[in-house]
């Protein structure tokens, strides 16, 4: 594979992740199963939905939509992002959603920061309470565009495109494990190589943001990553539900995009799973989808499942990849 083709697979592994979850998010597991059964499939939106209600099968959500956003702006800004254009394309983006009588809008975290910003607050204080898994969901261009060597360069790349809205321990750590996942995917490092840096660069993220309590992202997916293999594959959807955690909360929903990965050795497989636990599935299967993806390639993702989502959101994924890794290969 070449890195063209580890990267190809990481945003495509995202969208698709996306669309897979953008029925089932928000939902319980006794919902799902009884909406969709387990999911195997791209779906239309149930009856339950209330987000993304009356979607069609292979629709993205504001995983995918805000990914391509930070990839736009890092390009326009040769792989920087200044804080107020961030918070502004941001508001930009609910605002035609809004429009169109869409209820996926901006995360909590997110639209608390845009919204102190619209109002003259320094964009360096606005994201001091971002805690979700906002700026980890759209981070996967980060790590396409970033070399993951050396990795505090990395971080302070996440840093600069997620302080406006995650200025926390728990926000960037998150953000940074999956950007650096990515990019050492990217640079064709194996799964063993991504689940052993994503730890060590949650850490490194949670040290530039204000510490807030919870349970630190890094040493969570350390730990979720050897505990979730270990238990029988009919055990794993209860133990992501009940103890790892399928919340917006970060310290939650990217851990178990991460044990998932680190237990289920088939990419598809492993994101049908990540839509079938509950919570905010549509998040961690787009994490997970952009981590499995950067590590097996375009490949790996069934050709009818990826001409659907193409063509149901009108995606051109491989120019927006092209233009990221020029990225990456100017910062070498």
């Amino acid at each position: 594979m070449t890195t063209y083709d580890r990267a190809l697979g990481a945003l495509t592994g995202l969208a698709l992740g996306d669309a897979l979850g953008m029925p089932t998010q928000s939902l319980s597991r006794a919902q799902i199963l009884a909406d969709h059964g387990a999911v195997t499939g791209l779906v239309d939106a149930g009856p339950h939905q209330r987000i993304a209600a009356g979607m069609r099968a292979g629709s993205v959500t504001d995983d995918t939509e805000q990914a391509l956003l930070l990839a736009r702006l890092l390009v326009e800004g040769g792989g920087r992002i200044a804080p107020d254009v961030l918070a502004a394309a941001l508001l930009a983006w609910e605002r035609g959603m809004a429009a169109r009588g869409s209820l996926d809008l901006l995360g909590p975290s997110t639209k608390r920061a845009v919204e102190r910003i619209a109002t003259g607050e320094p964009p360096e204080q606005a994201g001091r309470d971002g805690v979700t898994n906002g700026a980890a969901m759209r981070i996967a261009p980060v790590g396409i565009a970033v070399a993951a060597e050396p990795l505090d360069v990395l971080v302070d790349a996440v840093v600069d495109a997620s302080f406006v809205t995650h200025a926390t321990s728990l926000g960037l750590g998150a953000a940074a494990a999956v950007a650096a996942a990515v990019s050492t995917g990217v640079a064709g490092g194996t799964l063993a190589d991504v689940l052993d840096v994503a730890p060590r660069a949650a850490a490194l993220g949670a040290e530039r943001g204000r510490w807030v309590a919870g349970g630190h992202v890094g040493a969570r997916i350390a730990w979720a990553t050897r505990h979730l293999p270990s238990l029988p594959p009919e055990r794993w959807a209860d133990e992501l539900d009940t103890v790892v955690g399928t919340s917006v909360a970060a310290q939650e929903s990217v851990v178990a995009a991460f044990a998932i990965a680190a237990a289920e050795p088939d990419p598809w497989r492993a994101l049908c799973l990540a839509a079938s636990v509950g919570g905010d599935t549509d998040t961690v299967a787009a994490i997970l989808g952009a981590v499995l993806g950067s590590v097996h390639g375009e490949g790996a993702w069934p050709t009818d499942a990826v001409r659907r989502v193409t063509e149901v959101n009108e995606l051109d994924l491989p120019e927006v990849v092209r233009d990221l890794l020029e990225l990456r290969e100017g910062g070498r």
